[in-house]
């Protein structure tokens, strides 16, 4: 049996011992975001550290811990701190936490990020909900011996960012008046910031916005045959387009600016998914 789908069995049994919640959507938040877990209607919750095998991530106000509750009528798992390919892991250890959300039971990966506006039009604050990305300069997940108890050697992508659930997510933007822009998400390996020459690159391809996660996780949960959306908050221009040098705590501070209303659009939106679970 494949060491990796061995590794995610110990996973689950650490997690099944402490808890018995079934999720219907997994929720994976981004900087800014992670006192949305907090706001849940809480039946338990798991530290990183207390998971056999699991990657615990070092970044910056990323709190490490599995959140189980209700978002209104919908049970979600929240994870409330992501791991990164930067930070040394394998990327198989990377997508791990998407995977073993997969197998507690969710049929739904909603993913938030914050990421750097490639677009023009796009300025620190917006709000980009992901139509598809590219990960062509960053490796794929499936990379290596399929885990065929997860899904098939060349699984589809022609459509990762699920259309229906895309279009919930726009209707509920407009009945919250929340302004919503729309776009293509690409990601690359960090730790540093992009170089202007890239962001360029970038736009040239057709990408919106620029980003060190996300679509790797996405990529992750399509094999698996999990439903996939994602928003992505503008928390600056990206090199190139801003006259001020980059920083983690420019992009940290723009998205706890626009946390009150990115919590909200998610939480709204994650309650109107009810109908199509």
């Amino acid at each position: 049996m494949n060491s990796d789908y061995i590794k995610l069995q110990e996973a689950l049994k650490c997690i099944r011992e402490k808890t018995d919640f079934v999720p219907e959507v997994a929720l994976i938040l981004g900087s800014g975001l992670g006192a949305l877990a907090d706001e849940i209607q809480q039946e338990a919750s798991v530290d990183y550290s207390e998971i056999k095998g699991f990657p615990v991530s070092t970044v910056p106000g990323h709190k490490g811990r599995f959140v189980f509750g209700y978002i209104g009528d919908v049970k979600v798992v929240v994870m409330q701190g992501r791991v990164h390919y930067y930070e040394g892991y394998s990327l198989s250890d990377v997508v791990l936490p998407t995977r073993l959300m997969g197998m507690m039971g969710a049929k739904v990966l909603f993913l938030t990020n914050a990421a750097g506006g490639a677009n023009l039009d796009f300025n620190a604050g917006d709000f980009m909900l992901i139509r598809d990305h590219i990960m062509a300069f960053f490796p794929n997940p499936l990379v290596g011996p399929n885990i065929d108890e997860l899904g098939p050697r060349f699984p589809d992508m022609s459509e990762i960012y699920d259309r229906e659930l895309r279009g919930i997510i726009k209707a509920t933007a407009g009945k919250l008046d929340i302004p919503l822009k729309e776009g293509v998400y690409v990601q690359f390996t960090g730790p540093s910031f992009e170089s202007p020459a890239e962001v360029r690159m970038a736009s040239m391809a057709g990408g919106d916005a620029v980003g060190m996660s996300t679509a790797c996780e996405a990529v992750a949960a399509k094999h698996m045959g999990l439903r996939v959306c994602g928003i992505s908050c503008i928390s600056n221009k990206a090199a190139g387009l801003a006259e001020n040098p980059l920083s983690h705590e420019e992009v940290q501070e723009s998205a706890d600016r626009v946390a009150p209303l990115f919590k909200s659009l998610v939480k709204t939106s994650i309650e109107n998914m009810g109908r199509v679970l």
